[in-house]
């Protein structure tokens, strides 16, 4: 449901910007050791730090405003 929201972002801020995406119901180790419970869990990171994160489908312009203060 967010891919296509996350696609549009890669297009227009890949160059300031990585996103990667890892199902968790197939790694639930890795879902575990971060501690997400819910699904879909953006988690933004800089200079290897957590500094967001937003758990649930959110419109573009809810996850523009949040990533652009980071930027």
């Amino acid at each position: 449901m967010i891919a296509p929201i996350l696609e549009q972002l890669d297009a227009e801020l890949g160059d300031r910007l990585t996103i990667a995406s890892l199902n968790g119901d197939e790694n639930p180790d890795i879902a575990s050791r971060y501690g997400i419970l819910g699904f879909p869990t953006l988690t933004l990171y800089k200079d290897g730090e957590v500094v967001h994160q937003m758990v649930g489908a959110k419109p573009k312009r809810h996850l523009l405003a949040a990533l652009t203060p980071h930027l």
